[in-house]
């Protein structure tokens, strides 16, 4: 073939020499979960995963040490609520166990996004308008 190069190429999966593929994390929870915090009093629901930790370094150092989490897990962003107030949370997969209490979230931001609540999820709308 003159003229024309020739690409080889890797299996998907495979590992390229020298490059450490890093550690595939499964997702425990779903955007509409409600979850709860496993260490500070607040719950939310989920509207968004990112597969690994995807904030600013600023934000991930201002976390005191001995509770940072591993960077290399889900982070979920949540609108969440405690006995004061309602915001948005960005919460590691390690810190975040299932809500069972059965208790709708009371967040201003629902209704943009979500239609309904049954069985302790919220479902999504089929269409959002910003």
């Amino acid at each position: 073939m003159i003229g024309k190069s020739v690409a080889t190429a890797t299996p998907a999966g495979a590992a390229l020499p020298g490059i450490k593929a890093p550690p595939i994390a499964h997702a425990r929870f779903a955007i509409g979960d409600v979850v709860r915090h496993r260490l500070f009093e607040f719950r939310g629901v989920i509207f968004d995963v990112d597969p690994v930790f995807a904030n600013s370094e600023e934000w991930y150092e201002a976390i005191p040490e001995d509770i940072r989490p591993d960077k290399e897990q889900p982070f979920y962003h949540l609108f969440a609520e405690n006995a004061e107030s309602s915001y948005i949370a960005y919460v590691s997969q390690h810190n975040l166990v299932r809500d069972d209490s059965e208790e709708m979230i009371d967040h201003p931001a629902i209704d943009g996004l979500f239609d309904s609540y049954a069985d302790g999820r919220y479902r999504l709308r089929r269409e959002h308008r910003h």
